[in-house]
């Protein structure tokens, strides 16, 4: 059984992916199997910091003990969980388990900017750490559904995608909730973006990629009206809508992580989340300067 523990307690996700693995206040269809978590450290935040005591008390009265430190972590866990919801924490989070070699998942969003992201990165290699990084939205049965479609209609020519994008400041642009949406396009498109164009008004974003082989990707982030998450993709021979409901993704990417923990296989290459974070940079540059297309 691997062991796992947590870093941060700032996003109900902590709570979440504990009663999913440790089979806890959730129905046996949403039981992940082959891992426990048994530690974490409820660390500290500077935009959500209100949130960590309540979901400290809730994972100790599922057992989990608690630690002071995340290094205090070492030695007491098999892989860990980064869970800071600020991208910019999330190096100095991930630094001394992937330095000790240890499968790590960085929650959403990666990191800040792509500095943070090489970082990670090049750490993850120079010793040996599995490593991913992605929304769960990745992994709704219905982005999963519209995948294995491809056998069937081809390959995705585009796809457009909506999601929920609430914004803070702590995470800049898409980062903080529009990057559900952006992953879920980088699921259906694959990796290749080479720039992005991208208006942003207070009720909404519209971003429209252009990719290298000339197919084009577009998201709509949503702040007024109706949010939610969902996509359309077009195939070579028809086309695939749908409305993302539930929360079976997190059922589903929790199945790829502990997977991850237990092989050392990355499930997602890192070069296509390193170009999430491009694709997120270059929107907020473009945005910024109205709408003009920026380069990843």
């Amino acid at each position: 059984m691997i062991r796992i523990g947590l870093v941060d307690f700032d996003t109900s996700h902590v709570v979440a992916f504990t009663q999913r693995i440790n089979h806890v206040d959730v129905g046996s269809e949403d039981w992940v199997e082959g891992a426990r978590v048994v530690a974490g450290c409820p660390g500290d935040s500077k935009i959500m910091p209100e949130r960590i005591g309540p979901y400290a008390e809730q994972l100790r009265g599922y057992g989990i003990e608690l630690v002071r430190r995340p290094e205090d972590l070492l030695g007491k866990v098999d892989a860990v969980m980064i869970e800071s919801v600020q991208g910019a924490r999330h190096l100095e989070k991930a630094t001394p388990f992937l330095r000790a070699g240890m499968p790590t998942y960085v929650d959403k969003p990666f990191a800040e900017n792509l500095r943070q992201a090489d970082a990670m990165i090049r750490l993850a290699r120079a010793h040996g750490a599995p490593l991913m990084s992605c929304s769960a939205l990745r992994y709704d049965p219905e982005v999963q559904r519209a995948q294995e479609l491809s056998k069937h209609y081809g390959r995705i020519l585009s796809a457009d995608v909506w999601t929920t994008a609430t914004l803070h400041h702590g995470n800049p642009g898409l980062l903080h909730y529009g990057i559900h949406g952006v992953e879920m396009l980088y699921a259906l498109m694959g990796r290749g973006c080479k720039a992005v164009r991208c208006v942003s008004v207070p009720a909404y974003d519209a971003a429209v990629g252009v990719w290298r082989d000339g197919r084009i990707g577009m998201l709509r982030g949503i702040r007024q009206g109706e949010g939610g998450f969902g996509f359309t993709a077009h195939y070579e021979r028809g086309h695939y809508a749908a409305v993302i409901k539930g929360a079976a993704f997190y059922r589903e990417m929790l199945k790829q992580v502990v997977r991850m923990f237990a092989t050392r296989k990355e499930p997602v290459d890192l070069q296509e989340t390193r170009e999430i974070v491009a694709f997120i940079t270059a929107a907020r540059r473009s945005a910024v300067a109205g709408g003009a297309l920026r380069p990843l």
